[in-house]
C-alpha cells in the first residue's frame, strides 16, 4: 500500500517537533538518553519531510508531454494528441518559411550607389555674415 506524500509530511513534522522537545528536555535535565532520542527523532523527521517533499514535487510534473508554450494560460491543457498535432503544424510552418526564404522570392535589387564625386555646384554662394547683419540693420531702421 503506497504512502501518500501528505502523510509523510505530517509524520515528518510530528517527529521533528517531538525530537526537538525531547532534545530540549534532555539538555535541560542533563539526560543523555533523552538528548540522543531527540537527535534521532529530529533526523527521522527531517528524512520524512525530505521524502514527502520529493514525492510532492514529482507529482507536480506536467502530465502532458510537449512544450510549456503549448499549454493555454487559462489553466486548461491540451490533450496529448492535440499538443502533438500543434507541434507538427508549427514544425511544418517553420520548414515552409525557411524554404521560402532560401529559394522562394528573389532578393530585392540593391539601390544604386552614390557617385564617387558630388555633382558640380550650380548655386551662388551664400552672402557673408557682415552683409546679412548690415541688411538687417537697414531694414530695422526703416
Amino acid at each position: 500500500m503506497p504512502v501518500h506524500h501528505s502523510t509523510l509530511l505530517c509524520l515528518g513534522v510530528l517527529l521533528l517537533t517531538t525530537g526537538g522537545l525531547s532534545f530540549g528536555w534532555g539538555m535541560t535535565n542533563s539526560s543523555v538518553p533523552m538528548y540522543l532520542l531527540g537527535i534521532f527523532l529530529c533526523l527521522g523527521g527531517v528524512g520524512l519531510l525530505a521524502t514527502g517533499l520529493c514525492m510532492a514535487m514529482r507529482n507536480l510534473q506536467a502530465a502532458v508531454p510537449g512544450h510549456f508554450l503549448l499549454h493555454p494560460r487559462t489553466g486548461t491543457r491540451f490533450n496529448p494528441q492535440q499538443s502533438l498535432a500543434i507541434q507538427r503544424r508549427l514544425d511544418r510552418i517553420r520548414r515552409e518559411m525557411s524554404a521560402d526564404s532560401v529559394d522562394g522570392t528573389p532578393e530585392p535589387e540593391p539601390e544604386p550607389s552614390l557617385p564617387s564625386t558630388p555633382p558640380p555646384w550650380t548655386m551662388e554662394p551664400p552672402p557673408s555674415y557682415d552683409t546679412v547683419m548690415n541688411s538687417q540693420e537697414h531694414s530695422q531702421q526703416l
